[in-house]
Formats: C-alpha cells, structure tokens, sequence
C-alpha cells in the first residue's frame, strides 16, 4: 500500500503522463479569460512549461513568470522554452517570491489540489495581481470526467479495495465547480464563473495508455511504483480487459478539467 506523496520529479515523465493533455485544456483555458495583450503573466505551479508555452503561443504578453516546487520540472521548462519574455524558478506557491500587485494575469494549471493549503496558495495569487486584474486556474476532474485516471482507480480499487482512500477522486473534493467557486469567494475574487473544459484523449493503443503510468510521477503512478509486480500485473490486466477487450485497437478517452476565473 502506498503510504507517500505522490513523486514529481522527472518532467520528461511528467510530460507524458499528464503534461501533454494539460498543453491541449490551456488551448481551451485561455481564450475563456479574454486577455489583453501585453500583460504581464505570472503562472503558479508552472510545471514544465505546458500552460506558459500556450501563453507565449496565444495571447501576446509582455512577460511570463513561472514558479514551481520541482527542480526537475522547472529544468524542462527553461530547456523547452527559450522565449525572452518567459522566466522560470523554484519556489513555494503558498509564499510566492514575487512583490504584490505585480500581474495582470495569475494563473494555475493541475496545482491546487496537491498543495495542502489551498486557501493559502489562492491569496498569494490574488496578493501579486494587480487590482481588476485576473485570477484563474484548472484542476482535473478526478472523480469523474478525467477517465485516463479515473479508469485507472477503478481497476486498482477493484484488484486491492484496501486501497480505495488513495482514489484521487476521493482526495481532491476541491477538484469540483462549488468548492472552487467558494474558494475564490472566500479570498476576495469578483464575479467568479466555473466552467468544464473537455478534451479528447486518444491512446494508439493499449501500451500508449499504461506506459505513462510507469514514470512514477503523480498520484497514480506513484501508487503503482509501490505495489509488488503481481498486484502490478494483475491492475493491467483488469484495466487491459476493461479499455482494450478487442486488442490494440485505438482506445479514445474524455479528459474533464474544471476552471475558475475571478477579478482582484
């Protein structure tokens, strides 16, 4: 049974994993906030670089700041993206290292949920935001439309039902329209609006599905990296008959993220 935190670490794995379907909901994300151009940008658990790369690509900023825990993501990010307009660092989302009032746009993708302190890390982005500047982020759906992982922990609750705590459906309530919508109420946003955003998740085949669960980045890959290798086969088998039953045929997923934006 996994007793950790989830592992983020290795960014190339992350990418595969979660990273690129991060890339396809800020193509969604974005064009939601009606950004001006050239504003200043400041990306809050940046990763390795999914959502500031489609900010560069779509919406003409003055600058980008990204800031994340992770060494390893952080290392991708400044690797990927040589944009002069775009800056990386290390740093706590919950003590952001940026003055107040510096953004016009503060934004978050995948990060609010696996930071502890969610009300803690929602005022630091309304802190360094400037007044009627904006704040948003997305998280994804675990409990339901996010079916990459939510195929997942059905197959590993079914193998091991001891394990059933783990489910990030069951860990992330945040991950929800009402939570999110009364977070950002709670730290002061205006006119709060949630939205879905849903995305095709398309698997070549059934290897293309699993394999990025083997990186050991994330919730669900991490979990699997600590079990033994029968449990581990015996959570591929269920998850191969339930999404490959004919084969390597293509296996076509939905991808759900919830966003919410307010107004400082």
């Amino acid at each position: 049974m996994m007793t950790e935190a989830a592992n983020w670490g290795s960014g190339d794995a992350y990418e595969q994993y979660a990273g690129r379907w991060s890339r396809k909901v800020a193509h969604e994300f974005l064009p939601w906030l009606s950004p001006a151009n050239r504003a200043a940008w400041a990306d809050v658990g940046c990763g390795t670089g999914a959502l500031a790369e489609s900010i560069l690509a779509l919406c003409e900023p003055l600058s980008v700041n990204g800031i994340d825990k992770s060494e390893g993501f952080i290392a991708v990010a400044r690797r990927k993206i040589a944009d002069s307009r775009a800056q990386f660092q290390c740093g706590d989302a919950t003590a952001i290292p940026w003055d107040s009032a510096t953004f016009d746009v503060t934004v978050s993708a995948l990060t609010l949920n696996f930071v502890p302190e969610h009300e803690k890390m929602a005022r630091e982005m309304v802190r360094v935001t400037r007044p009627n500047g904006t704040v948003a982020c997305y998280v994804w759906d675990y409990g339901g439309g996010m079916e990459m992982m939510r195929y997942f922990w059905e197959a590993a609750i079914e193998i091991s039902p001891g394990d059933s705590k783990l489910a990030q459906g069951e860990r992330f309530p945040i991950c929800q329209p009402a939570p999110l919508r009364a977070l950002c109420e709670r730290v002061g946003l205006r006119s709060v609006a949630v939205r879905a955003i849903d995305i095709p998740t398309y698997f070549q085949d059934f290897d293309d599905y699993w394999n990025p669960f083997l990186g050991k980045q994330g919730g669900a890959p991490t979990y699997l990296a600590s079990v033994d290798e029968k449990l581990r086969g015996r959570i591929r088998e269920a998850l191969r008959c339930r999404l490959a039953p004919a084969g390597d045929d293509p296996i076509k997923l939905n991808a759900r993220a919830w966003a919410v934006k307010g107004i400082v």
